[in-house]
């Protein structure tokens, strides 16, 4: 193996390419920061139960089609996105669910592991209020196995998100 910084990134436990995103966005010093577990933390409930937090401290990172066009919402762990308030905060007459090769084409990861930020391609971020109820928040770091956290409004930011409501409300 070299010495030239790649060994941090398999130590870190982050995918190589949210790993080189990290450090392109200036965030080189989170690599340190990510947690990998042996157990996958593919959902919000494994990922929260491995690190030992709140559900809704945990960041999912969503891809929906609206009118077949990819968009990321990022949702905290214990709510459900609301379709229909995605579809009216974005004007589209149809919002699902995006299929698993869509989702891996748009950001380059797996689901289960698609972090908030550092995509394949740009797409339109949506990010719900709920996030900053929270100090810190945890996201993927890139693969079913690694985490990182991150202050939430920072997060928004580095994810180019618009703020909304869009999580489904209980009666």
């Amino acid at each position: 193996m070299t010495t030239n910084g790649s060994e941090n990134t398999q130590d870190s436990g982050a995918n190589p390419r949210f790993a080189e995103a990290l450090r392109e966005l200036g965030l080189g010093n989170l690599l340190t920061s990510i947690r990998r577990f042996p157990d996958a933390t593919r959902t919000a409930a494994e990922a929260a139960a491995a690190i030992g937090c709140e559900l809704s401290e945990i960041c999912k990172s969503l891809i929906f089609a609206a009118d077949g066009v990819p968009v990321l919402v990022l949702m905290d762990g214990a709510s459900r996105v609301d379709l229909d308030r995605v579809r009216e905060e974005l004007g589209a007459d149809k919002v699902t669910r995006a299929k698993a090769d869509v989702v891996r084409e748009t950001t380059g990861y797996a689901i289960g592991g698609v972090p908030p930020f550092g995509h394949r391609t740009k797409t339109r971020v949506l990010a719900d209020r709920s996030l900053l109820a929270h100090d810190v928040v945890w996201a993927a770091a890139g693969n079913p196995h690694a985490v990182f956290p991150m202050e939430p409004k920072e997060l928004v930011a580095y994810a180019g998100a618009i703020l909304v409501d869009v999580r489904e409300q209980t009666p």
